[in-house]
């Protein structure tokens, strides 16, 4: 079985290979990705267009979480709509997190010594 997240990253790089790969149907992981990308060549015509759309989808699954985006497709099929990465990323709120800002501890070396030192007396 071929996992797509294996290639993804070369076929992002070279769309044109998407059409003439061998196994393309190893990078449908769910029904919804096959049918994105057929709405895709519906929206878009059969051809390079369909190809990059797809693949920015599957790239984006294979960074983050596949379910995520699967749910995401669901949503955006159903209402009719043509699921651009965009769009996808809206609903599956993929801004960046906040970072917490953390504060550094105070370390007082000196406890250190005094361990060592408590240590080497016994």
């Amino acid at each position: 079985r071929i996992d797509y997240r294996h290639i993804i990253w070369s076929l992002v790089k070279k769309p044109d290979a998407f059409a003439r790969y061998r196994h393309q149907e190893a990078l449908f992981p769910t029904i919804e990705f096959r049918r994105a990308y057929d709405r895709f060549q519906e929206a878009y015509g059969a051809g390079r267009r369909a190809d990059v759309a797809y693949l920015q989808l599957l790239h984006h699954a294979a960074a983050t979480m596949e379910i995520g985006v699967q749910t995401a497709l669901e949503l955006l099929l159903e209402a009719g709509e043509v699921p651009t990465l965009d769009r996808v990323k809206q609903l599956i709120g993929a801004e960046q997190a906040e970072v917490p800002e953390l504060s550094s501890m105070e370390v007082d070396l000196e406890e250190y010594n005094d361990l060592l030192t408590a240590e080497e007396s016994r």
